[in-house]
């Protein structure tokens, strides 16, 4: 079921209808069949994937909590591999066996892969990073075991959040879905805000870039250099506006509920350097890696050419985490890299130090640089990628179509004004400080623009294939 369909629009106010209808120790079992059924809505016997994980998990817990010693640790290993081999099936089979295939024809070997026709379940990859870091908190102490089935398997299947994030920690999310919420007229105009503005950025802004972007990377060294500059740069927002639109639509659902899930993003594009980029961009993915990952290799503590090491393997696994391709490791090594050269420059120029002027050429020069790093994300292999580069220094007077650019580039600016507007705030936030005339002012033109100017072609959110 997607955000963007009529489907979702009967089927989110009937949810809610019924969870405040209902006595407070009824509700989690309303989230848990509304949550089976928005995910069932996609392919139906994959959530028997998702009750796997919950169950295994459930027990590791507190198998867990009730241990000593090397057992704590056995369990845990148990949870932590069980979430990995399963995604690793899904996402990595074919991915593991094509490379062993390389690897023995480099040696003149013959090696004859068993390619599956395996479709990866819808967020697979964020289901099993939420329920582990539940298990590694369990483990460390910071989190009791929850003893409730119910309420455990909600916190893996809150259907706002649980194909494309955030990813929760069980602290947050777990907690609240907890608490005995009332309707509360705040939470009904700061959600319904929420959501509105979501769908106006994945379908007016994210949707009508699409073509455009699409059109140019089907055949990049057919049209001109202009042309494919535009479509790097734009893909950067299209791809923004689809993730930062479905975040916003599971802000503004969950808030429906009275349930408060974390933001994901805070203008990623004004950051001045990688590093801020990071701090801005996909948050609960990279605060995961840096507590889970980054931290237990040491993570800043140790000496610069480990540091450096370290920093390379937490972006090179984002990477593969992803998508099953090296460009997508290509991708996450890149933006390694280039943390790796701020770290070396920073004795030179403090990004906290600079005036306006030099943060806005900072703002322009970290906006290029991962624009360009994008490609490896969008080509769906190295050739692909190699054709847009050798396409952007070609001289050539190629294909340009002005009609989809303009209706692209124009959807670009709204959002990068909206984003200069909202300075990393939260819209709802921001717009609830507003005079009246203002926030209506806002409403109808975020309605007016979904009824004119809404793609004519529904493109899923990008984010739900991992």
């Amino acid at each position: 079921m997607l955000f963007n369909s009529l489907h979702f629009l009967i089927f989110l106010p009937i949810v809610v209808l019924l969870y405040y209808a209902l006595p407070q120790r009824f509700r989690w079992m309303l989230i848990f069949v509304a949550s089976c059924y928005f995910y069932m809505a996609f392919v139906p016997y994959y959530i028997l994937i998702l009750f796997f994980i919950i169950l295994v998990d459930y027990l590791s817990a507190i198998a867990i909590e009730a241990s000593a010693g090397k057992k704590r640790r056995i369990f845990l290993i148990l949870s932590l591999l069980s979430n990995i081999l399963l995604l690793c099936f899904f996402k990595y089979f074919n991915f593991l066996n094509e490379n062993i295939q390389q690897c023995f024809s480099l040696f003149g070997a013959e090696f004859h892969p068993i390619n599956l026709s395996i479709v990866l379940p819808i967020g697979l990859s964020f289901h099993t990073f939420q329920s582990m870091s539940y298990t590694i908190e369990v483990y460390k102490g910071r989190q009791k075991a929850e003893r409730h089935l119910g309420y455990f398997a909600n916190y893996v299947l809150f259907f706002p959040q649980m194909v494309a994030g955030p990813i929760e920690r069980y602290e947050g999310l777990g907690n609240e879905l907890k608490k005995v919420q009332a309707p509360l007229y705040r939470n009904f105009s700061d959600g319904f805000r929420l959501i509105l503005f979501g769908l106006f950025i994945k379908m007016c802004v994210a949707d009508n870039i699409a073509p455009y972007v699409n059109s140019v990377y089907a055949d990049p060294e057919s049209h001109s250099p202009f042309s494919v500059w535009m479509s790097v740069f734009l893909f950067s927002f299209q791809i923004y506006a689809d993730f930062y639109g479905y975040s916003t639509i599971a802000l503004g659902s969950a808030l429906l509920l009275g349930v408060r899930i974390i933001d994901n993003f805070r203008s990623p594009y004004l950051s001045a350097s990688i590093g801020e980029f990071w701090s801005r961009w996909h948050i609960s993915l990279s605060t995961w890696f840096r507590d889970y990952l980054y931290i237990p290799l040491g993570g800043n503590r140790v000496a610069l050419p480990r540091w450096a090491v370290n920093t390379m393997i937490v972006f090179m696994v984002s990477g593969l985490w992803h998508g099953a391709s090296w460009t997508f490791v290509a991708w996450g090594a890149l933006h390694g890299l280039l943390l790796l050269g701020e770290r070396f420059f920073k004795p030179l120029i403090s990004v906290d130090k600079v005036g306006t002027v030099l943060r806005h050429l900072l703002v322009i020069k970290t906006f290029v640089l991962t624009s360009l790093i994008w490609i490896f994300f969008r080509a769906e292999n190295f050739e692909k990628a190699e054709a847009v580069f050798r396409a952007l220094t070609a001289f050539n007077t190629g294909l340009f179509n002005s009609t989809t650019y303009y209706l692209a580039a124009g959807s670009a600016s709204l959002l990068l004004l909206g984003d200069v507007w909202l300075k990393g705030a939260r819209m709802d936030q921001k717009l609830s400080a507003q005079p009246l005339v203002i926030r209506w002012t806002l409403y109808t033109g975020l309605i007016f623009g979904l009824l004119a100017f809404a793609g004519t072609e529904k493109f899923a959110f990008i984010y739900f294939q991992f």
